[in-house]
């Protein structure tokens, strides 16, 4: 029994925070050379926007980095202050993704929940908020994939197959929601500052069913790369989550990519592939990609417009490029979609439009 997405929406919150932030973050770099290497790494970065739930101070060259002051010089949040803003404003945000879809009342029958969120928890939850707001079955069978990074939409896909191969009258609710500007940190290390200028908010929500319209989700595949382990991390540490992503991923996943791109397009050549929806975990992890595969100079421009205009959302992200995807997509095009995280793991899928 095959499962499709039949449908994609996507929500960001209404404040841009990019400039505001890179603000902040020069002033972080008091000597001339690593605040001229902040900059030259940060203009490289092709981010132009990232949305947030709070509110930017101007440049973020003053005290208070939001007009909240939620992050003060000297005295930024502890971890509990920042799950308080995540229960605040998350629930919001996932809703307006949900209400995207347009299921009608109840959520269209939707049977089943997948909720995908790294970046804070609560319970109840994300998935209780949603069943309440959005007036779906109380009785839906929900799954909270929890802490699984920026790959966790791809898991959440898969999961959602497997549900609808088993119960053709399946419909699948799929959300990822993240808050990733909850975590800014204030340090002078300059890859974890670069790291946190990659990151912004957004929600994604997902319809799957048996229904033959969307894409088709033929096949996943995952590839781990233990020994690269220390690579991406994610830590709950007392002053929020910590995140490590070094500067040695990109090299990393080229490797990787290179030696096993025969199992991830299971014997298909990159040729036959008319639809890539990477996760942009960065610049520099999309120009890795596209050596590795050899791709065509076009082949990554939804992800590439994904990142300028939103960042990296973690685990929401790729549900916005394979959206980008989804309103041109011609029935009998193939995809390939794959996201990057904790592990150092990339887990793929192959698909097709019908």
């Amino acid at each position: 029994m095959p499962a499709y997405i039949n449908r994609i929406a996507t929500a960001v919150p209404p404040n841009d925070v990019h400039e505001a932030f890179v603000g902040f973050a020069r002033t972080l770099f008091p000597d001339n050379r690593r605040r001229a290497i902040f900059e030259r790494m940060a203009e490289r970065g092709q981010i132009a926007h990232r949305w947030s739930c709070l509110t930017p101070a101007g440049d973020g060259g003053g005290s208070a980095v939001d007009a909240e002051g939620f992050y003060r010089r000297g005295r930024f949040p502890s971890t509990a202050d920042r799950m308080r803003l995540y229960e605040a404003h998350a629930p919001d945000l996932a809703e307006r993704a949900v209400e995207g879809l347009a299921l009608g009342p109840r959520g269209g029958g939707a049977t089943h929940l997948i909720v995908t969120t790294c970046t804070g928890f609560s319970a109840p939850g994300i998935d209780l908020e949603l069943v309440r707001r959005c007036g779906l079955d109380p009785s839906i069978e929900r799954t909270v994939v929890g802490f699984m990074g920026c790959y966790a939409a791809v898991n959440a896909l898969k999961l959602a197959r497997h549900i609808v191969r088993s119960d053709e009258t399946a419909r699948v609710l799929v959300v990822s929601l993240e808050l990733c500007t909850l975590h800014l940190q204030e340090t002078d290390d300059l890859e974890q500052v670069l790291t946190f200028l990659v990151f912004g908010d957004g929600a994604a929500a997902a319809l799957v069913t048996a229904e033959p319209h969307g894409f088709a989700l033929d096949r996943f595949h995952a590839v781990l790369i233990p020994e690269a382990a220390d690579q991406i991390a994610w830590n709950i540490r007392d002053a929020g989550f910590d995140m490590v992503l070094s500067g040695r991923v990109p090299g990393t996943l080229s490797k990787a990519l290179r030696g096993g791109g025969e199992a991830i397009l299971d014997g298909a050549k990159v040729g036959d592939i008319d639809l890539w929806a990477v996760h942009p975990g960065g610049r520099s992890v999309l120009d890795a990609v596209e050596g590795a595969l050899e791709l065509a100079p076009d082949a990554l421009t939804s992800s590439r417009t994904v990142l300028s205009d939103y960042g990296n959302m973690s685990s929401a992200t790729v549900l916005f490029v394979l959206e980008r995807l989804m309103r041109d997509a011609q029935p009998g095009q193939t995809g390939c979609g794959m996201a990057f995280g904790p592990g150092l793991t990339a887990e793929t899928l192959l698909f097709h439009a019908v």
